[in-house]
Parts: C-alpha cells; sequence; structure tokens
C-alpha cells in the first residue's frame, strides 16, 4: 500500500492527459469520493457474485481510489493503519458505540 500510495502522490501534479491518477485528481475531491462509492459497490456486487477473480479486480480498484482520495485529503496509509491498530484494543462493539456518541 505504501508503494501505491507513493506513486499516487508522484503523480498529482502530473498531466491529466497523461496520468489517470492526476486527471482525478484534477477533478476534484467530490469526484474522487464517488469513484471510491463506485468502486465500493462494485466489490460489494462481486462479493455476492462469488467471482473471487472478481473481488480481487474490484478490491484493487477500491483501494486504489481509496489511495486517491486520502492522498487529496492530505491523509497517508500509515494514519489509518495507525487508527486500525487503536482499534484492536477495544471490543468493535464498544469501538462503534464510542463512535456514535
Amino acid at each position: 500500500m505504501e508503494e501505491l500510495f507513493k506513486l499516487i502522490l508522484s503523480r498529482k501534479g502530473a498531466d491529466p492527459a497523461s496520468s489517470y491518477t492526476a486527471s482525478l485528481f484534477s477533478k476534484g475531491r467530490s469526484e474522487i469520493a464517488k469513484k471510491v462509492g463506485e468502486e465500493g459497490v462494485e466489490t460489494a456486487l462481486a462479493a455476492v457474485s462469488g467471482n473471487n477473480t472478481s473481488i480481487i479486480k474490484e478490491s484493487a480498484d477500491l483501494l486504489y481510489h481509496l489511495c486517491v482520495l486520502w492522498a487529496d485529503c492530505g491523509l497517508t496509509p500509515s494514519g489509518i493503519m495507525t487508527e486500525l491498530e487503536r482499534r484492536q484494543s477495544m471490543s468493535g462493539h464498544v469501538e462503534k458505540a464510542n463512535r456514535e456518541s
């Protein structure tokens, strides 16, 4: 993930005509977020279909677009991993209840 993220960051200022990643950045955060949503739905549909090859491909698309969104927001995979590590010390029910209050 870190290598993918570094590649995405390197494309941030590139020519949108020559880089899909740069074209995403040029469209803005709302368009990037839409792509994350689309890929999330496609991943879920692939899972329902039971086709593991499709699940792998759609998951890769989702993770890529999520990394683009993180980069646009100034976040890093290590920041996300830190949050996941923090959550490991508590029950999922407790963590969710803490978010809702």
